[in-house]
């Protein structure tokens, strides 16, 4: 396949561009390096220095022979949008195009705006990009379980059947988000949704609950090739932030009473559904929605898993409830649906005592990197 990847230098678009490239597809990354700037000025810089595009290809030809293209370019500008797709003709498109912090999107006016603007916009310009020069190319784009929040009864995977007065329809789930940039994800779908039934566009949307993980078959090839690993109260998901904390010895920050449910997701598992959704692309006029995690825990269960992690090799963990800086419930029922990737085939990477204790002794070698004032909350909800 063509792919066009939107975000090609994040956590998730660059191990994913390789993945792809690797299975023999032609690949071309699109990227403006926002992340990258919004880290610098948030000093939340990744534990592991990540080289640029240009570098991370040429690293990653040299090791494994393949080659992947590259456009620098604001995604939020149609014309950036309307010649990446002309240029490249896409069979798939995978947009990961978006500013993905919720602390970042509720810290301020300015940084909301940015949020609100660039991941709409982007959205936006992608579909009338497909639409208007390659209408038969698949979407698919990451979303995220967020977009639910935490119902009480259990949620299926994007539509819900209901029945009102004696009749019968489906519609999409229901959703409640929790900050304004999983609100931005909701629009995304109301979007996504209308353009497929109104001209027949095949999307594929993936709604990803927080993933985990520093090892992939490629980026295991050189050390200059791991994704952007972040561990700071902005970019970094929970698993990873107290990995960190474990290694540094700062006690693991449980917010509030712990008992916030979320499913989670390796970042190996991450790369087999999207290559699973992208290889097996959903029909003209259908928006497939998947519940992208393989397992549910709460925040007191993961930091447990943390701490009986640590001192498999030694490291004494401390786990310490402070004040939770978010509006979010803190007990909840939570039974996400999630058998649509099972079925296309994904084979769960579950996270282990073993994987954690790999991802801490990974940790360990770049624990003078770490710079502990990113860790303890800097942005509140209210």
């Amino acid at each position: 396949m063509r792919v066009l990847i939107l975000g090609g230098d994040g956590y998730l678009g660059w191990p994913t561009a390789m993945d792809f490239a690797q299975a023999g597809h032609d690949v071309t990354v699109v990227d403006n390096y926002m992340r990258r700037q919004i880290a610098e000025a948030t000093d939340s810089d990744p534990l592991m220095a990540a080289p640029n595009l240009t570098e991370r290809v040429a690293i990653f030809k040299a090791a494994t022979g393949r080659e992947i293209s590259i456009i620098i370019g604001d995604l939020a500008d149609p014309d950036v949008m309307f010649d990446a797709v002309r240029q490249t003709k896409p069979d798939t498109v995978i947009h990961y195009a978006e500013q993905p912090s919720a602390p970042y999107s509720m810290r301020g006016f300015r940084e909301a705006r940015q949020t609100f603007q660039n991941n709409l916009d982007v959205t936006f310009n992608c579909i009338w990009a497909v639409k208007e020069l390659a209408p038969e190319a698949h979407i698919v784009k990451l979303g995220t379980m967020g977009e639910y929040g935490t119902p009480n009864i259990d949620i299926e995977e994007g539509w819900l059947e209901i029945e009102h007065k004696g009749r019968k329809d489906k519609f999409l789930y229901p959703r409640a988000a929790g900050s304004l940039y999983h609100t931005t994800k909701v629009l995304d779908t109301d979007l996504l949704w209308f353009y497929v039934r109104t001209h027949g566009l095949r999307v594929t949307d993936l709604m990803q609950g927080p993933v985990y993980g520093l090892s992939t078959n490629e980026a295991d090839l050189d050390p200059r090739l791991v994704p952007n690993f972040h561990y700071d109260d902005i970019f970094g998901t929970v698993v990873n932030r107290f990995l960190v904390q474990a290694v540094a010895g700062i006690p693991l920050t449980v917010y509030g009473g712990g008992g916030q449910t979320r499913g989670y997701l390796n970042l190996r598992d991450t790369l087999q559904c999207v290559r699973l959704a992208a290889e097996q692309p959903a029909g003209a006029g259908e928006l497939r929605i998947f519940n992208q995690l393989t397992e549910t825990f709460s925040v007191n269960e993961l930091a447990d898993r943390v701490q009986q992690a640590g001192s498999k090799i030694g490291i004494d963990v401390e786990i310490k409830s402070i004040p939770n800086p978010r509006k979010e419930k803190e007990e909840h029922y939570y039974n996400p649906t999630h058998s649509g990737l099972v079925d296309l085939g994904l084979e769960p990477h579950f996270m282990t005592q073993e994987v954690l204790v790999s991802m801490l002794e990974r940790i360990l070698k770049s624990k003078d990197r770490i710079a502990v004032d990113r860790i303890m909350p800097r942005v509140r909800w209210s």
